[in-house]
């Protein structure tokens, strides 16, 4: 992916990792258009970055993705990246008396449905720039999951097994497909608590590896991922998968 001369569509582009990555590619010099849900945080970016468009999506309305559609298509028939970010990330426990399938639903249709859905509004566009990029966000715990989190955990796998595929079928039409697996990261994707957690990567350190590695071409297999997570990702192969597991997850 070049990290210049782009067009970029964001979701999920106003706040974390969706609003820095949009900050990093607009000091870059790219046209940048995040979509979010809450139109506050639309108008604080565009305030503080004058060139960068705001425009509503929530992926929770099913006509809210077709009027993105039709705008950007009108507007902006240059787009070239698509960067799939929008999404939530919520503890659930099945053995509470009160559980029931709300968390898990509202996770699948963000990070699952969201991303697919996405995907498939503005692939044709992409489909016509000569050197184009679909990114979607993963995470880490697609490979490793935090026992307390399974619906988010499994909605990353998905996403993983699924840019694989598009990856191969999309191999001799020029669409690059990438994935960003974040490790965890100073953000509120699971409240503001994580924000503030010595224990999370800084939020613009993390941001500043993404782009050297993208601006290095240095993710092999489309995975963007630090080396800090390579014990997660490849703990079946070496062997390490019940180790692991166990000590994220203690009785």
């Amino acid at each position: 992916m070049q990290t210049t001369e782009n067009t970029i569509l964001i979701t999920g582009g106003t706040s974390g990792i969706g609003r820095a990555l949009a900050e990093a590619f607009y000091d870059r010099g790219n046209k940048v258009i995040v979509a979010g849900r809450r139109r506050s945080n639309l108008e604080e970016i565009m305030t503080k970055c004058p060139g960068i468009v705001g425009l509503p999506l929530d992926l929770g309305c099913p006509y809210s993705l077709a009027r993105l559609k039709a705008d950007v298509h009108t507007r902006f028939p240059d787009l070239n990246v698509l960067i799939a970010n929008a999404g939530i990330s919520r503890p659930e426990d099945v053995t509470a008396d009160h559980w029931d399938s709300t968390d898990t639903e509202a996770i699948i249709n963000t990070n699952i449905l969201g991303v697919v859905r996405t995907t498939a509004a503005f692939l044709p566009l992409l489909k016509k720039q000569p050197n184009s990029t679909i990114m979607a966000t993963g995470s880490a715990l697609a490979f490793m999951p935090l026992a307390s989190f399974p619906t988010y955990c499994a909605s990353k796998a998905f996403v993983h097994s699924w840019l694989t595929a598009l990856r191969h079928q999309l191999r001799h039409i020029p669409v690059e497909i990438l994935e960003l697996s974040p490790p965890y990261v100073q953000t509120e994707l699971t409240g503001a608590q994580q924000a503030g957690d010595p224990r999370a990567m800084p939020l613009s350190d993390y941001i500043r590896q993404v782009m050297h590695m993208l601006e290095q071409h240095d993710h092999p297999r489309g995975e963007i991922l630090l080396e800090r997570d390579y014990a997660r990702r490849w703990a079946e192969r070496d062997g390490t998968y019940d180790t692991l597991f166990v000590a994220m997850n203690p009785n």
